[in-house]
């Protein structure tokens, strides 16, 4: 296939060297003189390992070469890939001039009758909903009705890092691709192929937002490694033996456990615990900014997930809560989420039964007894059996811990499922 790369800095540059070395022919499209004469020579205007001898090779074979203007070239193009920055803006935002600038250049040059259509795909991290309020409107502007035609449109995060950049593009995590149905784009599955990875194939928005999510999950591993390494020095504690010993659990420290949103955390352990590290951390002078905000996005958690359930909700209306302690099969309800849903609904003046089999007043003891009552304290009413449940009718059916599976309701309310908020 014939690739064009628009924007020749890091991602563009080790992206022409990889898609070339493939066996593609590659143009780089650059506004920059200094770069594209660098690429036209067969050398890399950055330095990245493995680059510079990738692409004197690419050149050596003849399938590389590069231009400030795009002028015919993408007549025969299969793949158009822009690589262009998306600099921060004075108030935060992507600066999108370049992302709109290239479109514009790509649109321009364009043929409404070409016969198969150009593949369009963007690399360049922006916020979601750029293709669709952005890139779209430009395309169409220029192409009219042909636009959805001539032009495919894709967005293709990419997932390197300097200095491992080559290493990066054929060995990458995972491989998203964004279309406009959520389907398969031939083009760039091709692209793609014998890099092993797993693939999803999603909407434009859901494959937008996916580099905000993993560099802002980095950067909190960063935040709180540091945040930690700071309290371990404080108090003579080895931070190198501590994170040895955390990631060392691959079951649920380093794994897919915690980070599917949804339920607020709550509980005996995680609330008490991360409310005892700010104490530690704030009497030896640790400043830990990032733990000090867990409880109170927990606490925002909680009350998005009321906001959620009630939008829909009549003044006074009857609800079910099924579960109300922590876990499912316990009796413990030590600041279990549920707790406060119930709570906030009962504040609002809507009518409140909960249904939780593992749960009875009498049974309640000790702090659990202490905490049911100081935020429930007519928790005795509340609580019904299994035959009141089933038969009940309700307008609205909460679930929390998923005991409802147990359930044969004979309501037709709608049933919430918070773990699944958002």
């Amino acid at each position: 296939m014939k690739i064009a790369i628009f924007g020749l800095g890091y991602v563009g540059c080790t992206a022409a060297a990889c898609i070339g070395s493939q066996g593609h022919r590659v143009v780089g499209v650059d506004v920059s003189a200094a770069k594209v004469d660098a690429i036209g020579n067969g050398r890399s205007p950055i330095a990245e390992p493995k680059v510079d001898e990738m692409l004197k090779a690419i050149h050596a074979d003849g399938r590389l070469s590069a231009t400030v203007s795009i002028g015919a070239e993408l007549d025969d193009t299969d793949i158009a890939i822009v690589c262009v920055g998306t600099p921060s803006g004075p108030d935060g935002s992507h600066n999108m001039s370049y992302i709109a600038q290239v479109t514009r250049q790509i649109a321009a040059a364009v043929k409404p009758d070409r016969t198969s259509p150009l593949t369009v795909a963007y690399r360049s991290t922006m916020r979601p909903g750029s293709i669709d309020q952005i890139i779209v409107p430009i395309f169409r502007s220029f192409l009219g009705d042909a636009a959805d035609r001539v032009v495919d449109l894709v967005y293709n995060p990419e997932f390197l890092r300097e200095a491992t950049a080559v290493d990066d593009y054929f060995h990458p995590p995972k491989i998203v691709l964004g279309t406009r149905d959520g389907g398969p784009c031939a083009a760039m599955d091709a692209l793609h192929a014998g890099i092993e990875a797993p693939v999803f194939h999603v909407p434009f928005r859901e494959a937008e937002i996916t580099k905000f999510v993993d560099n802002s999950w980095h950067a909190v591993k960063v935040a709180f490694a540091n945040e930690v390494g700071r309290v371990c020095q404080s108090l003579d504690i080895s931070a190198r033996q501590v994170h040895q010993i955390f990631v060392s659990d691959t079951k649920l420290n380093i794994s897919p456990y915690y980070t599917r949103p949804g339920g607020a955390f709550g509980g005996s352990c995680l609330p008490k615990d991360v409310r005892a590290l700010q104490h530690i951390a704030a009497d030896v002078g640790a400043n830990t900014h990032l733990v000090d905000s867990l409880i109170r996005t927990n606490e925002a958690h909680k009350h998005y997930q009321f906001t959620r359930l009630i939008r829909d909700l009549s003044p006074g209306a009857r609800v079910l809560i099924v579960g109300l302690a922590f876990k499912a099969d316990t009796d413990d309800l030590r600041e279990s989420p549920a707790v406060d849903i119930a709570r906030k609904l009962l504040d609002a003046g809507y009518q409140v039964q909960v249904y939780d089999p593992a749960l009875t007043p009498e049974q309640l003891v000790g702090q659990n007894l202490g905490y049911a009552y100081a935020y429930l304290p007519t928790i005795d009413t509340l609580l019904v059996d299994r035959a009141a449940a089933e038969s009940g009718e309700y307008d609205l059916i909460v679930s929390t811990n998923r005991l409802i599976d147990s359930l044969s309701l004979s309501s037709g309310a709608p049933v919430v499922d918070v773990s699944a908020i958002p």
